[in-house]
């Protein structure tokens, strides 16, 4: 009886040891937030030594594990009407307000891109069903659900390409008619890997002539905008703060641009833009440069970090780094003059809060029309707890001024 006390005891103390993280006293639930990291990180690190023993994929251990969040079957609900359907040959979910096609009032409508670092999640994970359930109820709308194909079985542009041409097949006649779906009334939205994929689209839609249809708004959450900078001032405050660490955000480009695990250090190290590495990295950095683009409040007692010397065949292993398709920041100001008007969700916990601080800055630079939302207590992925046994108040309240941005100018 005694050893099994101590043994307890023992197991009490290592389990406390492996959750308990030191976290800044502004952030969302703390407590809460560690548990949730604790379960996240274990199951990161399980899937990398999975990978390191040649068993899996990088993250193929997660896709597993994030499958049993998928909801079991596709339900409407009495406000919802939930179906599956196929735009472009790329498969989606289409939330309906249980008014849509009932009435013969046209219904605003979200084309929406899930997170996952263009890797992991689905339009089925239980976060993302129940958010796109919530909008098109709140907003009487008709919400599509993109399920892109995903790493490894996908690269970039892969994705990109998915999402761009379900979109484009979306902004039809036929299809807009089909739902019901007012022409003038259509928003591009996602969250981190698929705030980078709404951000891309939004700028090729608006360049395309041969769609004359366009999206009115775009609305983007926490998104990942850029590679050239793994060391702007959030990365470096938030490196290894929960849910997102710095050193995953590597990970998944280098899954997204197929290139190799054993690159995360290089990019890390910022070698990939060193000032040796030519001028079409000058170029490209001077759009991502945060010393000019961050307000002077995020920039604080930060400074770039620039490598003298770096490795010539980095953008060789990855032609995707200045692909504007891959890295939305660094589109021409004359492109960024014809995207429609934005939503920019930041948290201040958050390696990618920059990104989207940055692309606001360009945004404005262009004239084109932003509203910041930014969440001092917020962490990356704070949408996704909005409701369940997780809930956050920063995720409630988040998705609350989300959708009231939605509603007052979609």
């Amino acid at each position: 009886m005694r050893s099994i006390l101590i043994g307890t005891v023992l197991l009490s103390i290592a389990t406390a040891y492996y959750i308990y993280l030191p976290l800044p006293s502004t952030i969302s639930d703390p407590w809460k937030l560690m548990f949730v990291d604790a379960l996240n990180r274990g199951m990161m690190k399980l899937s990398f030594v999975a990978h390191d023993l040649g068993l899996t994929s990088p993250f193929g251990l997660v896709k597993y594990c994030l499958a049993w969040a998928d909801v079991k079957s596709i339900e409407s609900s009495a406000t919802v009407r939930v179906t599956e359907a196929s735009f472009g040959g790329v498969e989606a979910l289409v939330f309906e307000s249980a008014a849509a096609g009932q009435e013969q009032s046209l219904k605003r409508s979200v084309v929406y891109f899930h997170g996952g670092g263009w890797t992991v999640g689905s339009t089925k994970m239980e976060p993302y069903y129940l958010h796109c359930m919530t909008m098109a109820e709140e907003l009487d709308a008709v919400v599509i659900s993109v399920e892109y194909r995903l790493a490894p079985d996908a690269r970039f542009p892969d994705q990109y390409n998915d999402v761009f041409q379900a979109s484009k097949h979306i902004l039809t006649p036929e299809v807009l008619g089909r739902y019901s779906i007012d022409p003038k009334r259509v928003a591009v939205s996602g969250d981190s890997a698929g705030g980078n994929l709404a951000a891309a689209v939004a700028q090729q839609m608006a360049l395309d002539s041969s769609i004359p249809i366009k999206f009115k708004v775009q609305a983007l959450v926490y998104p990942v905008l850029q590679a050239l900078d793994f060391n702007t001032p959030s990365y470096q405050q938030n490196a290894h703060i929960p849910i997102l660490y710095r050193s995953f955000v590597a990970r998944f480009w280098l899954e997204y641009l197929n290139g190799e695990q054993k690159l995360v250090p290089a990019l890390l190290a910022n070698n990939h833009t060193a000032l040796d590495q030519g001028q079409d990295i000058a170029v490209a950095k001077a759009k991502t440069d945060w010393t000019k683009l961050l307000p002077v409040a995020f920039q604080k007692n930060y400074k770039p970090k620039v490598s003298l010397h770096g490795d010539p065949k980095l953008l060789e292993k990855l032609p995707g780094l200045l692909d504007v398709r891959a890295s939305p920041l660094l589109a021409e100001t004359e492109v960024l003059k014809a995207v429609p008007p934005a939503y920019i969700m930041t948290c201040e916990h958050d390696v990618l809060r920059d990104d989207g601080l940055m692309y606001a800055t360009r945004l404005k630079e262009a004239r084109v029309n932003v509203t910041v939302d930014h969440y001092e207590d917020g962490f990356h992925g704070c949408l996704g707890f909005a409701s369940g046994p997780f809930e956050f108040s920063v995720g409630r309240r988040s998705l609350e001024n989300y959708i009231r941005w939605l509603k007052e100018n979609l």
